[in-house]
């Protein structure tokens, strides 16, 4: 696919059974961002990326090392693979990428995270709450109480656990970036369960960007449409992956690399020391009034 061409809907319509994984899938997200040129706005930061293996955290950290700051991802020992994709493109912008296998849901897991980023790389100023998970159910009643608590398990604990872990090490000038979604401001008839959590992670940037504010430590979301990723080969079945993105007025899903720029954005002072409390839609052309 030449540079900066997107794929257009019908997607392929790829099934990944369990974890899904870039390296599974046909065709690959793009997350390079080759059209991005950085201007050193998170030079010596450090950044800590939970889902950073793949998709929009692995676009994240790239974007991120691009900016000039050392980047340490958390992911599931079965993303290993994913993984070290990332731990190579970040060292191909010239910063470090410090791997962390581990799981969100356990609050012991979401310290020793934080605990070995601090210990190797010396700090932590940005936090990115991005591992997920989600599973399509047609009916409500086939949404097993397993399958809701890991959900909330990993949506909203894990966010919360994350926060907790971080917050002693964070100061003035520092930013929490929490990943939302559009289906938690309209709600989505097949991903019930998710999109519950994804309005409890809007209201959880704004209220801890309230609560942080004199502490002088910025809160945001991004809340994306729909994005080509593991997610969804792994979470849908394969005729509605090919029409993912489809009834975007763009007809199709955005690009990891279309979504980690907003990321940069609200990590960096230079562009939005004002902002906090905000969650930022990226929709392809959709609209979330009127």
């Amino acid at each position: 696919m030449a540079t900066g061409q997107k794929s257009k809907a019908p997607m392929p319509p790829e099934q990944q059974e369990g974890q899904g994984l870039e390296t599974k899938m046909g065709l690959k997200p793009q997350f390079e961002a080759p059209a991005y040129r950085a201007a050193g706005k998170l030079r010596d930061k450090v950044a800590l990326i939970t889902g950073g293996d793949s998709g929009i955290g692995r676009a994240v950290a790239v974007l991120y090392a691009r900016e000039g700051a050392d980047v340490a991802i958390v992911y599931l020992e079965e993303e290993q693979d994913d993984a070290e994709e990332t731990h190579r493109s970040v060292e191909a912008e010239g910063r470090r990428c410090l791997l962390l296998p581990g799981d969100v849901t356990i609050a012991s897991s979401c310290r020793e995270a934080v605990e070995k980023t601090v210990k190797e790389l010396g700090k932590l100023d940005i936090l990115v709450n991005n591992a997920a998970y989600q599973m399509q159910q047609d009916k409500f009643e086939d949404i097993t109480e397993q399958q809701f608590d890991k959900t909330f398990k990993t949506n909203i604990y894990g966010y919360f656990h994350m926060v907790q872990a971080a917050l002693p090490h964070l100061k003035k000038g520092s930013s929490i970036i929490n990943v939302g979604s559009i289906a938690g401001m309209r709600g989505t008839e097949r991903l019930m369960d998710y999109a519950a959590t994804k309005g409890a992670i809007h209201a959880f940037t704004k209220s801890l960007a309230k609560n942080f504010v004199e502490r002088g430590i910025r809160v945001n979301c991004v809340a994306p449409g729909p994005v080509w990723t593991p997610f969804i080969p792994m979470s849908e079945p394969a005729h509605q992956v090919a029409k993912h993105g489809e009834k975007t007025p763009m007809g199709r899903p955005a690009q990891p690399e279309e979504i980690s720029p907003a990321f940069v954005f609200f990590a960096s002072e230079a562009d939005s020391s004002y902002i906090t409390g905000e969650v930022l839609t990226l929709l392809g052309g959709e609209m979330t009034t009127g």
